[in-house]
């Protein structure tokens, strides 16, 4: 990789520079996960990297193969080695929100699915207090039963706007789903919202990933990269 490249997008090629030939990598979805498709796509071209891979959402595939990544059907793999991906929100406690492309359940999916997962972030996505008051939680729901799901979230806390596209129009998840952007307070307990948003039948995924992040990179405003890794013990 050169000093060249290395230079054009630090913040992405720190973030796939763990990559190699054998792998079976997961790609989020959102401009910054774009950036690391971008970074992955080059390493592809100049180093021969064999590698397979799945995207979160369908916008994040086509980006994928239209710069030479080799797409494989996720239903056919148990695992992947590594997910890389962009975040809306994180704090220093390791906890990321997700959900502005509204690929948030698929992005879980492939989470669980990987041995190791890089979240990258510019500096003013670094939340100071809690994720979720600056940038409104989404939550994905069924149409079916919408009222009755949004009784439930009252119950919980959660008065969420249902979320329209530049049109006006009603967004529609990849999966079919709507989505519910909710402002928090910042007082919550976010790993006990989480459980409780899982106990609703109605909705279908959330924002919050709670534990899910190994490893945060976080581009600085002067460039330098800090790396912020889940301690295993």
């Amino acid at each position: 990789m050169s000093d060249q490249r290395l230079q054009s997008d630090t913040l992405a090629y720190a973030a796939v520079e763990q990559v190699q030939s054998g792998m079976k990598v997961g790609l989020g979805a959102g401009r910054t996960a774009a950036r690391g498709i971008a970074a992955l796509a080059e390493r592809v071209k100049d180093e021969g990297l064999d590698i397979e891979c799945v995207a979160a959402s369908e916008a994040a595939e086509d980006l994928a193969r239209s710069l030479g990544i080799k797409i494989t059907d996720f239903a056919l793999l148990e695992e992947l080695d590594i997910l890389i991906d962009g975040a809306d929100a994180v704090d220093r406690n390791m906890q990321v929100m997700k959900g502005s492309r509204g690929a948030m359940t698929r992005e879980r999916i492939i989470c669980w699915a990987s041995k190791q997962t890089v979240f990258m972030v510019t500096e003013n996505k670094v939340a100071e207090s809690q994720i979720g008051t600056s940038t409104p939680l989404p939550i994905a729901v069924m149409a079916f039963g919408l009222v009755s799901t949004r009784n439930a979230l009252r119950h919980v806390g959660i008065n969420g706007v249902i979320r329209q596209d530049i049109d006006g129009r009603l967004f529609i998840t990849d999966n079919g789903n709507l989505v519910l952007d909710a402002s928090l307070r910042g007082d919550e307990n976010l790993a006990q919202l989480a459980t409780e948003l899982n106990d609703i039948p109605g909705v279908i995924d959330h924002g919050l990933f709670i534990d899910e992040a190994d490893i945060i990179l976080i581009e600085k405003d002067n460039g330098e990269i800090e790396r912020l890794e889940r301690s295993n013990t």
